[in-house]
């Protein structure tokens, strides 16, 4: 005799009895007589060939061992359809199934953290896809359809197919390492910067490729990652400009130290909101534009 398969309503009558502790309390729950889960229960069990519940006598329905065994396995059944009705509802109420966000690396983790912990709570069957470029690459990431939104900074050229919305700004202060002849130097006249080594953030991307932001020196080491520039400064090597936010801890620990650059001081790195003028926001990307805006970093 073929007795059939779990479905989804045995499997939540399960739940609903482990978690209340009781058919009766399980019945009113779901607003189903008690017959239907006694009956359920005891269906279930026979197309799963074990007693998920110990049921003698006048006790509360204890779980079985195979009864705890199974009770990981049958949440997940039951949140996995959850999501997949919710995910479909979002769908046709036109929310999108995936955003593409791009952060220049200027941006505070904790920002994007904060945000994106948010951005969860509120849109839990939305995929997120996030990348971290520097300079123009965050930018070509929209223009090239790869991200649906970008917090950009302000050295790029002009871009006729994206719209723009000013986001805040990151403070870049001159540093080097407490031992660097900069940082020794008791004054820093015009000119001096020219003959030191300077850490420079470059471009991956071919929208600004080949234009210089603040570099004053005529040496250069050019460095793809932030961090890893970050990581060069604290050994001595060379001098460059970093967010404040980046190295507040250094600065209080002396691990850095901030120049007075007359040619360089510190600067704001001026952010914008990026997104293609012929795609439409949804509005998980509406709402994260809107985000971005209230969080804007100063």
């Amino acid at each position: 005799m073929d007795i059939g398969r779990p479905t989804l309503d045995q499997i939540r009558i399960f739940l609903a009895v482990a978690d209340a502790g009781s058919f009766n309390l399980a019945a009113k729950k779901l607003g189903r007589a008690l017959s239907v889960v006694s009956y359920g229960i005891a269906t279930l069990e026979a197309q799963l060939g074990v007693e998920l519940f110990e049921r003698h006598g006048s006790r509360r329905p204890q779980l079985t061992p195979a009864g705890r065994a199974l009770l990981a396995d049958a949440r997940a059944v039951s949140d996995e359809t959850d999501g997949l009705i919710a995910r479909a509802r979002g769908i046709r109420q036109g929310l999108e199934t995936e955003v593409s966000l791009a952060f220049d690396v200027m941006v505070p983790s904790r920002t994007i953290a904060e945000l994106l912990r948010d951005f969860q709570e509120t849109f839990p069957t939305v995929n997120l896809r996030l990348h971290v470029e520097a300079l123009g690459a965050v930018a070509a990431l929209v223009i090239d359809e790869k991200a649906h939104l970008a917090l950009a900074g302000p050295n790029l050229l002009s871009l006729p197919e994206l719209e723009r919305r000013a986001a805040g700004s990151v403070e870049l202060i001159p540093v080097a390492a407490p031992d660097h002849p900069l940082a020794l130097s008791k004054l820093i006249v015009p000119g001096d910067i020219r003959r030191h080594l300077q850490l420079v953030l470059t471009d991956r991307s071919k929208l600004t490729e080949g234009r210089d932001f603040s570099v004053l020196s005529d040496r250069t080491w050019r460095l793809a990652d932030l961090g890893a520039k970050h990581a060069l400064l604290l050994e001595g090597i060379g001098w460059g400009n970093m967010p404040a936010h980046a190295i507040a801890d250094d600065l209080s620990a002396g691990r850095l130290v901030e120049l007075s650059v007359p040619d360089s001081p510190r600067v704001k790195y001026n952010l914008n909101l990026l997104w293609r003028k012929d795609s439409r926001p949804g509005p998980a990307s509406c709402w994260l534009l809107e985000a971005l805006v209230d969080r804007r970093p100063s």
